[in-house]
């Protein structure tokens, strides 16, 4: 007997499931209960795999067990070989959109989810009418613990640093502009031709589109730069919350195109050209490279590409 069979022989696959449910919850009672087992089956499971991987995988804080450097650096791992034996071993039939009845997990930033949800929502469902679907709001820092713990098919945002094990392929590139209630705006503030100056623009206060709640972005950077300054009196992540803020309110905000766009036909807003040089920023699809050449996944890069681009 070989020593690789040998150690085969010491090796429960169903660890590896184990792993996964509690790494995707952080709880061994849920992950027991999801997983269909006992507590203290999902225990003793946690205990072998402390004593086949040499690490506590799991610390207890507060009411969450917390994945070890270890256990995260595996994890995507053990997802890639879950995702094989599902997927590519146990799946027997060719992937139908039209007969498929299961659920597209699709991860969206608040911009994407705004922007995109009806046209993805419709040109799916056209492909696949039994289809369902888990529209999932994510962002740059999280979206890679959150396409492992709810199994996203496609993440769709401005997700610049990709991490490794994703793929990705560049939709478009947006613009930004300025949108505000002009109607609330002191006329004075404008030039002849309806634009905005820049020391009019620093005088104007500022509401604030912001993932990562902040209140300043680059473009405090720039202004600094040529010894100037902004008031940003109120900061957002939801974009329509910033929207409604605008309506009636002496307040401007610099927010992407698309966004100012789908704002403009709602009424009583309006965009103008920033009077400062403002970044643009790509908009991509993103996907666990394991799934590459996954038929579902597949299918799904090939609709929304259609429907983004």
């Amino acid at each position: 007997m070989g020593k690789e069979e040998l150690q085969w022989r010491h090796i429960d696959l169903n660890l590896l499931v184990a792993f996964s449910y509690l790494y995707r919850h952080r709880s061994v009672s849920i992950a027991a209960e999801h997983a269909c087992v006992s507590q203290s089956a999902m225990s003793h499971s946690l205990a072998r795999l402390r004593q086949l991987l040499g690490d506590v995988l799991f610390e207890r804080k507060g009411h969450q067990m917390c994945p070890t450097e270890r256990a995260h650096q595996i994890a995507p791992k053990i997802s890639v070989l879950l995702d094989t034996v599902s997927g590519q071993i146990l799946q027997s039939e060719p992937f139908s959109p039209s007969h498929y009845q299961g659920v597209c997990r699709i991860g969206l930033t608040d911009y994407a989810e705004l922007i995109f949800a009806p046209a993805i929502y419709d040109a799916i469902r056209a492909q696949a009418p039994h289809a369902q679907f888990s529209l999932i709001n994510v962002n740059r820092s999280n979206y890679e613990q959150i396409s492992e713990q709810e199994k996203l098919d496609i993440i769709i945002g401005s997700i610049p640093l990709l991490a490794d094990g994703f793929s990705s392929q560049h939709l478009y590139t947006e613009q930004h502009v300025c949108l505000a209630d002009l109607s609330a705006l002191d006329p004075s503030i404008f030039s002849a031709d309806g634009q905005l100056s820049l020391q009019s623009f620093t005088q104007v206060e500022h509401a604030l589109v912001s993932p990562d709640g902040k209140l300043a972005t680059q473009i405090d950077k720039t202004l600094a730069e040529h010894g100037l300054s902004r008031q940003v009196t109120v900061a957002s992540r939801n974009f329509l919350t910033i929207q409604t803020l605008l309506k009636g309110r002496a307040l401007i905000a610099i927010v992407p195109k698309k966004m100012a766009d789908l704002a403009t036909e709602q009424g009583g807003l309006s965009m103008l050209e920033p009077p400062i040089a403002v970044a643009d920023f790509d908009i991509a699809m993103i996907w666990p490279e394991v799934k590459t050449q996954d038929d579902k996944s597949r299918w799904l890069r090939s609709v929304l590409n259609k429907v983004l681009v």
